[in-house]
């Protein structure tokens, strides 16, 4: 036998220099696959048309031409994308599992496609069903939360009387929506483009002016709201007539009611947005000249006449004050007299009343004897204070008494 013998090392291959990068194609090179590219591609279509017109079925290939092979599995039964249609609610098989979807008895889900009532069980893992919630701008609420709200239902208006509240089309963007609101605020107030212009073609008796300096740049919106024609720079020259009052202001200062206030034929106010809050009410402001004719002309004639009705007023308010500032005394007055009186019959007699055998004395105890002490009222009279008064024979107790 052959001694076995290890093989020799193989021989190890000498250094050699890094490879160098493959330098980018040149244009011609790239123009010349470009055109084999096209070439080829025209040469497949040639091809396909005349499968097609010999009638022989086309297989089917991507966009890009690769046909299904042993290397190539195409996606799809077509190589394509699924159309939207056939993923849609309106084509839902038989056999989908949609947990949107309550399927009937044959297993098929509902050809409505309406949402089903959330199952009860559904309610221990989510504490709330928000496709039935409404974004109320302040909090999502649902019915079952604010049955009253009338933000839940669409079109409602927030305020009685009051045209209903627009609502933003689906057809319309969030930037063209307030872009409609701006310009409906703009026509509103006549501000901007809107600004009635001043023509000088216009008739001098129909021609609106100043009432204190006959100028043509008046305020329209004050003319719309308070009927008075009358310019900026007036309005700053004059606040004794032309500032605007609160409705606080005027019913504190004026005496005025809130029916009278209200009425915006009997004095006319502007409506703006709260500036303290801007979920309150708005503010009512009155034009000050004719709260003041109005307040004194009409209602109270004069000036003393306000200025007396303003005294009697905080007097009454006064002596308010001072009745129920005494109602309180007296009621004080008659809790000292019980716990006193209390006091007084614990220590008589020394350690106790009830036998003199030094029991706890309570009130209503007998005085100088034993069991329970029954009042024997005398005679109800006047006092000084002119208060009804009668008095316990035995035990000497007064109380007050009311006759009606």
């Amino acid at each position: 036998m052959e001694r076995p013998s290890t093989p020799p090392r193989p021989p190890q291959p000498r250094a050699t220099a890094p490879a160098r990068p493959r330098s980018p194609p040149t244009p011609e090179v790239t123009r010349r696959i470009e055109e084999s590219r096209l070439h080829a591609k025209a040469i497949r279509d040639q091809r396909e048309a005349e499968q097609r017109a010999a009638g022989v079925p086309s297989q089917p290939r991507t966009a890009s031409g690769f046909v299904a092979t042993d290397d190539i599995e195409l996606a799809g039964p077509a190589g394509k994308k699924r159309p939207y249609e056939s993923i849609t609610r309106s084509q839902v098989p038989a056999t989908n599992r949609d947990a949107r979807t309550a399927p009937n008895k044959t297993g098929a889900a509902p050809a409505d496609g309406a949402l089903p009532p959330m199952s009860h069980k559904f309610t221990k893992y989510v504490d709330y069903n928000f496709s039935t919630m409404t974004d109320t701008k302040g909090g999502f609420l649902s019915t079952e939360d604010d049955p009253w709200n009338k933000s839940m239902s669409a079109g409602a208006s927030s305020q009685p009387g009051q045209p209903e509240a627009e609502q933003k089309p689906a057809h319309m963007t969030a930037a063209e929506w307030e872009r409609m609101q701006l310009i409906k605020k703009l026509q509103r107030n006549k501000a901007g483009p809107f600004e009635p212009g001043i023509s000088v073609l216009a008739d001098e008796k129909t021609r609106k002016r100043c009432r204190e300096c006959r100028s043509v740049e008046i305020d329209f919106v004050w003319e719309e709201v308070f009927g008075c024609a009358v310019c900026n720079t007036c309005k700053e020259k004059y606040p004794e007539k032309y500032s605007l009052l609160t409705k606080t202001e005027c019913r504190e200062d004026y005496l005025l009611t809130d029916p009278e206030l209200k009425d915006p034929e009997l004095l006319p106010h502007l409506s703006k947005p709260n500036p303290h809050k801007s979920h309150w009410h708005d503010m009512m402001l009155f034009l000050r000249y004719q709260v003041e004719e109005y307040a004194l002309t009409h209602k109270w004639g004069s000036v003393e006449a306000l200025d007396a009705e303003f005294e009697k007023r905080e007097g009454d308010k006064k002596r308010r004050k001072e009745v129920k500032f005494k109602e309180k005394l007296l009621e004080l007055k008659r809790k000292t007299r019980t716990e006193a009186f209390r006091r007084n019959t614990g220590k008589a007699g020394g350690g106790g009343i009830v036998g003199g055998k030094g029991g706890a004395t309570k009130f209503g105890d007998t005085v100088g004897g034993s069991g329970k002490h029954v009042h024997e009222w005398g005679r109800t009279v006047e006092n000084e204070e002119g208060m009804t008064v009668k008095t316990c024979l035995t035990c000497k107790m007064q109380v007050e008494e009311l006759e009606f």
